[in-house]
Formats: C-alpha cells, sequence, structure tokens
C-alpha cells in the first residue's frame, strides 16, 4: 500500500492528528496542565476508539451489526487481569511472608495469593483457569487465543447456518448475556461480582501513577494507529471489496464464487481480537473489571458510537467513539452544570442516556452517515450525481458508487 495515493488520504490524516495529539497531552501533562487522572481517561477513550474501529470493519464494511463485541473486549481484560492481580498479590504475599524470618516455600507463597484473592468469594485455592497467571507472556496469548476461539467458534456455528440479519444480532446479544450471567457466579473462577481489582499497579513498577498513565496513554495511541493503518490497508484493497459486496448484495458474492461465510469468519474473529487487544489496554486504566462490563448493553453503546460517527468510515468510528465517550465522561462525572428551570432542576447524570438517544434517532432520522458525512461533504468525496440512471449492466448492478475515504 503506497500511503501517497489520494485514496490513502484520510489514513494519513488521521495518523497525523493522532501524533499531534500525542505529543500535545504528553507535553500538558509534563506541565503539570491536565491532570492524571484526566490522562488515564482520554488512554481509556482511545481504547474505546480501537473497540469503535474493529466495529465499524464488521458492521459498517461487512454489515454484520454484533451486539456482542464488548464481550470480546471485556474477556481481554480478564486474561491481563488475572496475570496483573497474580503478580501485585504474590510480590505483597512475598513482603509479607519475609518479615517472619524464615525464608517462604513455594507452596505457601501459592497458598497466601489463593487465598488473598479468592478470600473475598470464600475460597483458598486457584481455580485451574489460573494455571498460567503467574506468566505474562502465557496471559498476554490468552489475550488472544480465548476471545479469538470464542469467536472462531461462534461464528463458524452462526455463519455455517447461515445465520444474517437481526437473527445473528440477537445470538450475539445472547451470547453475551449468558457469558455476564457464568461470570456473575463465585465459582467461575474470576471472583464472581467483585471482579479483579487493582489493576492499575503494575507488579515491579516503582514509578508514580503519572508516569504509568502516560505509558499507557502511549501505547493505546500506538495500538490505535497500527489497527488504523492495517484495516484501512484491509478496506482499500480487494478484500474491503468483497466485505462491501457481501454486505450489498449476499447471494450474489456466492454466485460469483466467493466463500462468504469464510469471509464473515474471518471478519468475526479479526475484531474480536482487536477488541479484545483493546480491552487489555483499557482495565489497567481503569483499575478494575467486573462481569457489569459484559453486560448487552455495552455493545449496544458500541454500536451507537459508529452510528453516530458515521458507520463505513473509519475514521467516522473513532470521531463518535472519542466524542461521545468523552461526552459521557464529561455529563456522568458530575462535571456539567445543573440547569434550572424554575419548575424543575436537569440534572444532566440522570438525562445523559436519554439524550444520548435522542443523539442516535436524530442521527438516523436526519444525518445517516454520521459525522462522518459531514467530513465527506467538505473534502468533496460524494457519490455521483446519477440522476437516476444505473451504474451498471442491468438493474441488478451496483446502483451507488461508494465515496472514497
Amino acid at each position: 500500500m503506497t500511503l501517497l495515493q489520494p485514496r490513502h488520504r484520510s489514513a494519513l490524516i488521521f495518523i497525523a492528528c493522532l501524533a499531534v495529539f500525542t505529543v500535545a497531552v504528553t507535553i500538558a501533562a509534563h506541565f503539570g496542565l491536565v491532570s492524571t487522572s484526566f490522562v488515564k481517561t482520554l488512554g481509556k477513550t482511545l481504547c474505546l476508539c480501537l473497540a469503535a474501529l474493529a466495529m465499524d470493519l464488521i458492521w459498517g464494511y461487512a454489515g454484520i451489526l454484533s451486539l456482542g463485541h464488548m464481550a470480546f473486549f471485556a474477556l481481554g481484560g480478564y486474561m491481563i487481569g488475572m496475570w496483573l492481580m497474580y503478580a501485585r498479590t504474590e510480590e505483597i504475599v512475598v513482603t509479607s511472608l519475609s518479615n517472619g524470618g524464615l525464608p517462604a516455600t513455594a507452596e505457601e507463597i501459592s497458598q497466601g495469593i489463593a487465598t488473598q484473592i479468592f478470600g473475598v468469594v470464600g475460597a483458598s485455592d486457584l481455580p485451574a483457569i489460573w494455571a498460567f497467571a503467574h506468566s505474562l507472556p502465557a496471559q498476554l496469548a490468552l489475550v488472544v487465543l480465548v476471545p479469538g476461539l470464542l469467536a472462531l467458534v461462534f461464528g463458524w456455528l452462526a455463519f455455517r447456518s447461515r445465520v444474517t440479519g437481526v437473527y445473528l444480532s440477537i445470538l450475539t446479544q445472547a451470547m453475551t448475556l449468558a457469558l455476564a450471567l457464568y461470570l456473575f457466579q463465585n465459582d467461575s473462577g474470576l471472583r464472581g461480582n467483585n471482579g479483579l481489582s487493582g489493576l492499575q499497579n503494575l507488579p515491579g513498577v516503582t514509578a508514580g501513577q503519572d508516569a504509568v498513565s502516560l505509558w499507557f496513554f502511549w501505547a493505546s495511541a500506538a495500538a490505535l494507529a497500527v489497527a488504523y493503518l492495517g484495516l484501512h490497508a484491509i478496506v482499500s484493497g480487494k478484500f474491503g471489496s468483497v466485505i462491501r459486496a457481501i454486505r450489498d448484495d449476499e447471494a450474489r458474492v456466492r454466485f460469483l464464487g466467493y466463500s462468504v461465510e469464510g469471509y464473515k469468519l474471518f471478519v468475526f474473529t479479526l475484531t474480536a481480537v482487536i477488541c479484545a487487544l483493546a480491552g487489555a489496554l483499557y482495565y489497567p486504566q481503569a483499575g478494575i473489571i467486573n462481569p457489569a462490563e459484559l453486560a448487552p448493553i455495552a455493545s449496544i453503546y458500541l454500536a451507537v458510537w459508529v452510528a453516530i460517527g458515521g458507520r463505513g468510515r473509519l475514521y467516522g468510528a473513532v470521531i463518535g467513539a472519542a466524542l461521545v465517550s468523552l461526552l459521557s465522561s464529561w455529563f456522568t462525572g458530575g462535571r456539567a452544570p445543573s440547569v434550572n428551570l424554575g419548575f424543575y432542576t436537569i440534572d444532566w447524570v440522570d438525562w445523559w442516556l436519554v439524550l444520548l438517544g435522542l443523539a442516535f434517532v436524530c442521527v438516523t432520522l436526519f444525518a445517516p452517515k454520521g459525522i462522518g458525512g459531514l467530513f465527506d461533504r467538505f473534502a468533496g468525496t460524494h457519490p455521483p450525481d446519477r440522476k437516476g440512471a444505473p451504474l451498471g449492466p442491468d438493474q441488478g448492478a451496483l446502483m451507488e458508487r461508494e465515496g472514497q475515504e
């Protein structure tokens, strides 16, 4: 892919804007112009933008409305959270046992770790799923493997049965709900409703949270940049043309000899892995993860962000996720001033979801291309005015070209 080509202009502009933003936040943080908590908020926002990119690929380009991708996001957080909690607890237990005068045995350390982590749910043994929690490379591999295998199996079963449309959306939502209900149980091996906490404390790192927050901010920005370039390369090539064709006319693509199910399965699995990586970066910045993060409503929010930003446009997904996420933090964090109408006081903490719902309805009715459509208008990339004439050899041909990114 030659980035200097005109059709790759949006990718260059995006990377340049992200680089400027990253440098600006770093300088502001160095001089104390922004707080550590706000740097963490920005880092988490970049992770949500990464998840929105994945959602845009599967929904905006492939036409598969998945309402379960935030489950993969949370699973990625759980996988890295297991190592963070285990390693940090190990440091505490070893320090505590060393004060006894005699060196602690491996069995004593292991038992102490298990008691510290699972005492809150009335258990004193490490579940089998924590077998690799002591190994960072193993848990990093599981960040990819666990969500990836779940998506691969689920997608294979769904696509081979040719489940499409709203039925597939319901299935993905049911998968998310079932997984969340399972993790709420104390015997799930992941501390039930208590979840995993203290994830912001990196084992073996003596630097303060101000430095750690910047590290994760840089990592989140780098991951977003790499993912954007990779997905842009995918949607700009033949693969992107095929998945858009599947979105527009699946039967015709199958008739032409393409493996529709194979393309769908690849996109579903790839986007699940991207969401998992985003979650693995997000939750160490959030500091805690629990089964509520897998609630189906979270995946619905993800779809809303992409719709508001403009699906079928990678930069639209990023804009929508960043805008809604930051506005949500402002409104629900109590920073938005209440509005006194005399007879009633509008408290934005209570009214934020209503405002978000109205924004989604308005975008759907009056601006179906989302915020990204405004950028298309300014850039002059819009479908040609064919004045009702078909662009193909027959009435079944493609009737409207998509504007280039």
